[in-house]
């Protein structure tokens, strides 16, 4: 069905198509920029001709790379949250705050009525198509993980806050849509946060995109996903992208036992790690998938965003994942 979806959204795409789940390093050229914008020695108009360096950079390796699906890079955004937050009217940014190891956001505040500032990603979107013959995904941060990673000051409870914000971002992906991008990735890092919330993140998933004529996807990065199988397959996407690269590989033998219904996104680049994949190992790790999937439903992409890394990490990665999906297509031939 999803194949039929793609082909009809003029997506011709080959077996094991290939993506990055949307982030990549900055250069070194936007990270002096930032911090000379933060110090009031740039201007914005300056900081923006960098970041358009920076996303053109990373499309014109992606295409130099193979890529099937390309991304923009993320290259105008710091936090994934936060950099919505700045932009919805009820929000604000407040204190920093440990995300994972030694990296921190300022966590965003919800201080009154959330609504949409009209578009936040769509120029970007299509700037970037511009620039390539390839697709572009479109990509926002979903509701729940907006709402999970806030404080909350204005709504009476957490599923008011969380299907506010899942009305306001639904007019950003319609945006989307209306501006040609034909498949969207939103990102739910929290869908399993609180496994009894689950039915909440399905409501505001079908919010996000009941009736729009797109490719769905939903990323879900280091999630104890075996609490919430099979209840995340009612997420109205097309596509699951689950970072499964290590130990969460267990979570296909789970698929084994109760089918999986969508196409499954294997992230199989452990991006948290300096360490560059074989191909060997990147195929090892495709091939669990195909162990319980047919290839025309298995995509392969990092676990998570490469923003971590640094741009020989991220290039050396992909290049390796690209590697084992020439191979596995040649023996699927």
């Amino acid at each position: 069905m999803s194949r039929e979806l793609l082909r009809r959204l003029g997506l011709d795409l080959p077996p094991l198509p290939t993506s990055t789940v949307g982030s990549f390093p900055k250069p070194e050229p936007l990270l002096e920029g930032r911090r000379r914008f933060a110090r009031n020695q740039i201007t914005r108009t300056e900081l923006e001709r960098l970041e358009r360096e920076a996303t053109a950079f990373w499309v014109r390796t992606q295409e130099e790379l193979g890529l099937d699906v390309l991304v923009d890079g993320e290259q105008y955004r710091g936090d994934m949250v936060a950099y919505f937050a700045e932009l919805i009217p009820g929000m604000k940014t407040g204190r920093l705050v440990r995300s994972y190891g030694n990296r921190y956001y300022r966590k965003p505040v919800i201080v009154g009525e959330v609504a949409w500032p009209g578009p936040m990603t769509v120029e970007w979107w299509k700037w970037t198509q511009s620039l390539t013959g390839k697709p572009v995904k479109g990509m926002l941060t979903g509701p729940y993980t907006v709402m999970d990673w806030s404080f909350d000051e204005h709504y009476p409870n957490r599923a008011a806050a969380c299907l506010a914000l899942a009305h306001a971002l639904r007019r950003e992906v319609e945006a989307l849509v209306e501006a040609g991008a034909r498949i969207i990735q939103i990102d739910e890092p929290a869908l399993s946060v609180r496994p009894a919330e689950l039915p909440l993140v399905v409501e505001a998933m079908h919010v996000l995109t009941d009736g729009l004529d797109a490719y769905f996807i939903n990323h879900a990065c280091y999630g104890a996903f075996e609490t919430i199988y099979p209840g995340m397959l009612d997420l109205p996407s097309h596509n699951l992208d689950l970072a499964i690269s290590q130990s969460a590989l267990d979570l296909l033998a789970i698929f084994a036992r109760h089918p999986f219904t969508k196409d499954l996104s294997v992230g199989v680049l452990d991006v948290h790690s300096h360490v560059v994949e074989t191909p060997a190992e990147v195929k090892a790790r495709v091939r669990r998938g195909l162990e319980v999937l047919p290839p025309e439903r298995v995509w392969v992409d990092p676990d998570c965003g490469l923003k971590t890394r640094s741009v020989d990490e991220a290039r050396g990665k992909l290049e390796a994942m690209m590697a084992a999906v020439r191979e596995l297509r040649q023996a699927l031939a």
